[in-house]
C-alpha cells in the first residue's frame, strides 16, 4: 500500500475553503517553520518570503487560519499570544517564567488522558489545555554562574 501525497499547502487551504494567496501560503509556512511565533515574528517571516504585507493583513489571515484549524493559538498567561502549525492532537506547552520560552509537552500517558474531567458538568469534552510553567535550562544556567 502507498502512502497518500501530502497535501500541498494551497490544497489545505482549498481544503477549509480559504481563498488561495500568497501571503496565506506564506503565513502558513512562516508558522510551521516556527517555534511558537509572536505576530511580528510571523510578519517579519511572511515579508521575507512575499514582500509587504501590513500587520492588519497577517492579524486577519492568522485568525482565519486559526478558526479553519490550520493553525493553533496559544497564550500563555501574561505573554503575548504565539502561533504553531501542530494542530489536533490535544499536546499542551510548557513557558519559562524569565524568558518566556515555549516547547511542546505532549500528553503524558496514553491516548489523552487530560481529557477525562473528574466531573465535566455535562460538557462534551473535546480538547484540554495544560500549560506547565518553570525556568527554561538556558535561564536555569545563566542563574546558578
Amino acid at each position: 500500500m502507498t502512502a497518500s501525497p501530502t497535501p500541498t499547502t494551497a490544497e489545505e487551504l482549498r481544503g477549509v475553503g480559504l481563498r488561495v494567496t500568497a501571503a496565506r501560503v506564506a503565513l502558513l509556512e512562516t508558522v510551521r517553520d516556527g517555534d511558537h511565533l509572536g505576530v511580528e515574528a510571523i510578519a517579519t517571516g511572511v515579508r521575507d518570503r512575499v514582500g509587504h504585507i501590513s500587520l492588519q493583513a497577517v492579524y486577519e489571515a492568522l485568525h482565519a487560519l486559526t478558526a479553519a484549524g490550520l493553525v493553533r493559538r496559544i497564550e500563555p498567561a501574561g505573554h503575548p499570544a504565539r502561533y504553531e502549525g501542530r494542530v489536533g492532537d490535544n499536546h499542551h506547552h510548557i513557558v519559562c517564567r524569565s524568558c518566556g520560552a515555549v516547547a511542546d509537552v505532549d500528553c503524558a500517558i496514553g491516548d489523552a488522558p487530560c481529557l477525562t474531567a473528574a466531573d465535566d458538568h455535562g460538557f462534551a469534552i473535546d480538547e484540554a489545555e495544560v500549560v506547565y510553567w518553570g525556568t527554561c535550562p538556558d535561564c536555569s544556567t545563566g542563574r546558578s554562574s
